[in-house]
């Protein structure tokens, strides 16, 4: 680890210098480590380090190390010690020292030791923290005005999370003590929450432009937009925005030409185009009729400071409606065939009609959503796909009861209106899905059970068949086999231990039409050898399925915990309450709540800004999607590959 200055290996030199500059402030935290009174190797060029907050780039740090001369560089933070200062010299190496000063208050902004250390450095970098401590401590101080002669000098400047943030000429200074998220940012553009900042740094490449970190980790596209509508709201001027992602870094050449770094696929920088037509009000929810944004990768070139970027990784296009981000890219379709899937479980001819009906039933619902059609369109034409195929625990494929049956179990949600229909326990609706849409759309009611159910869907019109059309050999195996363990159990008087797949076994789909509506739903045939009118997750709204303006989530998984945790609610409150991304919403419902409480499954989920997440903690989940290319992408196993859209 790190040792406090004059305890380093170069002890003589650097104690020598320390000295020299006389007697730090008492309250700053002084680390050093290497040569300090070493000759700079190189020549030292003017750039910027803008990184995302996530685990460092060694290859976009080396950049930066070389712009510095491989010379000396001088951590600047407001926490925490010196750990970084170690990493630099010890993994990202190729320099001489690295100086690192931890501020805990303002006073020290003036200390005469560290300027002079500030004025001398080859390069400077700002670690993350808390930005708020940065704009207290140093805005209009003499640390500040070495910062800006720094980069006049020609010298590169670099920081990560908070000490990214904090550059731009304008900031998002997190003033209140908090960290605003995208839902409320946007519930209140103009608010006090959204706390941004001015006249701290002055760099001719971030003139006019507000950084944010962490960024597609954290979803933070909304709150960068209404970052950017009120520092326009302030400045009198048209901004841009720049949002790095954990896994990227952006290097910026003296005159203004930057390129990506990334340690994963699809990371990047996203730019927010501002000038935004509509001017926003206090106390009012935005509303933007467009937004635009284009995605720099790892081939792109940005320019900055006016956010142009050749061969952009993507462009995409959102508008905000009462405060609520919008995709207005192609629609989406998402599904999935419910999870518990094994490697093993199925013979190639059967894997391959499974993928060959994913592709169907996403080709089926994008088809309505191509032709304008609503969401709960496209949602209910991809389930009766689903629902015919017997591939699955649905409709044609569902799982026989204890007593040789089938019972089958749906919804369906609309979540631009968010009405819902539903209905369980059916022996002979050929296809659930479209008597939970009957159910929605033709009476007062939200949910249906049995033989009430099926005489309402006769008096609609909606198709039923004799129970013997839901006969699938497989199926009536698969219960054999659960009947002579049950039977076996029974004998030696011990307790029956269900496979976790015994749970599993549902289909489902989600939309995101042209207007920006969401929709879900849900269906199966429950769990194999279930009895005494066992209802599980699937027709429960809340639990199975839900929809509302900006999210939408379909599970499959042991219902019983998914009814308890409202898991479908439960993900969707995150997003909107909490301000968490969908796939962070997501995991945290499906891989932590679900498993902690001794349950285990899967789901899919779908953002009105058009993010998705695929969770699950089986071995497989059916899953799908289809957008913008028009292609449908299908996978399996966990060890499938499935990007998702965007990526």
């Amino acid at each position: 680890m790190m040792r406090r200055a004059g305890v380093s290996k170069f002890l003589a030199a650097t104690l020598g210098l320390l000295l020299a500059g006389g007697a730090l402030a008492a309250d700053v935290g002084h680390y050093v480590i290497g040569d300090v009174a070493a000759k700079t190797p190189g020549t030292i060029q003017p750039g910027l380090l803008l990184m995302g907050g996530g685990d460092r780039n060694f290859d976009a740090m080396r950049w930066f190390m070389k712009q510095a001369g491989n010379g000396h560089i001088v951590v600047l933070r407001a926490s925490q010690a010196g750990e970084i200062g170690e990493e630099f010299f010890n993994e990202v190496g190729g320099i001489k020292s690295v100086e690192t000063f931890v501020f805990k208050d303002r006073e020290a902004s003036t200390d005469p030791k560290i300027l002079a250390t500030l004025k001398r450095a080859d390069g400077i970098f700002i670690a993350g923290g808390d930005q708020s401590r940065y704009v207290r401590y140093w805005r209009g101080t003499p640390v500040a005005e070495a910062l800006d002669a720094h980069v006049r000098a020609g010298k590169p400047l670099g920081g990560t999370s908070a000490g990214l943030a904090m550059l731009g000429e304008y900031l998002y200074g997190a003033m209140d003590g908090g960290s605003q998220v995208s839902p409320a940012a946007l519930a209140d553009p103009l608010g006090d929450g959204n706390t941004i900042e001015t006249d701290f740094l002055h760099i001719a490449q971030l003139k006019g432009v507000i950084t944010d970190t962490h960024f597609s980790e954290r979803g933070r596209l909304g709150r960068l937009i209404a970052f950017v509508a009120k520092g326009e709201h302030l400045a009198g001027k048209p901004l841009i925005g720049l949002g790095v992602d954990e896994d990227a870094a952006v290097a910026v050449e003296g005159d203004g030409r930057a390129r990506v770094y990334a340690t994963a696929p699809g990371a990047g920088a996203i730019v927010v185009k501002g000038g935004f037509r509509q001017k926003q009000a206090e106390d009012t929810a935005m509303t933007l009729d467009r937004v635009d944004t284009v995605v720099a990768g790892v081939d792109s070139v940005l320019h900055l400071p006016e956010g142009r970027v050749e061969k952009p990784l993507a462009q995409r296009h959102y508008a905000v409606r009462n405060g609520v981000l919008v995709a207005l890219d192609a629609p989406l379709l998402v599904i999935h065939g419910g999870a518990g899937v094994e490697p093993g479980d199925l013979t190639p001819a059967e894997e391959e009609a499974a993928r060959a009906a994913l592709r169907e039933a996403l080709k089926a619902g994008y088809a309505k959503l191509q032709a304008g059609a609503p969401s709960v369109d496209a949602v209910t034409a991809a389930i009766t796909v689903l629902e015919d195929a017997p591939q699955f625990n649905a409709g044609r494929g569902a799982v026989f009861t204890h007593d040789g049956r089938n019972e089958l179990d749906t919804s369906l949600m609309d979540g631009a209106s968010g009405k819902a229909g539903a209905a369980a326990g059916l022996r002979r609706v050929k296809n659930p899905i479209l008597l939970a849409r009957t159910i929605m759309d033709k009476s007062r009611h939200v949910m249906m059970v049995g033989d009430g159910a099926e005489a309402f869907a006769k008096e609609q019109g909606v198709t039923l068949v004799d129970p013997a059309y839901f006969r699938v050999e497989k199926r009536w195996q698969q219960l054999q086999k659960a009947l002579d363990e049950e039977k076996k159990a029974q004998a030696s008087n011990t307790p029956l231990v269900l496979p976790g797949k015994a749970y599993f076994g549902t289909v489902g789909a989600l939309a995101l039409d042209a207007q920006g509506r969401l929709a879900g739903g849900t269906s199966t045939g429950g769990m194999t050898n279930k009895r005494y009118g066992r209802v599980g997750d699937a027709p429960i709204i809340g639990a199975g399925t839900w929809a509302d303006d900006r999210c939408a989530v379909s599970s499959t998984g042991w219902g019983e915990f998914y009814i308890r945790a409202a898991a479908a609610h439960e993900i969707c409150a995150r997003v909107r309450l909490a301000g968490d991304p969908i796939a962070r919403a997501a995991d945290r419902v499906i891989n932590r709540d679900i498993p902690k409480a001794g349950g285990d499954g899967g789901a899919i989920a779908l953002g009105a800004d058009g993010s998705v997440a695929f969770p699950f903690n089986t071995g497989g989940m059916y899953r799908g999607w289809i957008g913008s290319d028009g292609v449908p992408h299908v996978a399996i196993y966990k060890t499938d590959a499935l990007a998702t859209p965007g990526k």
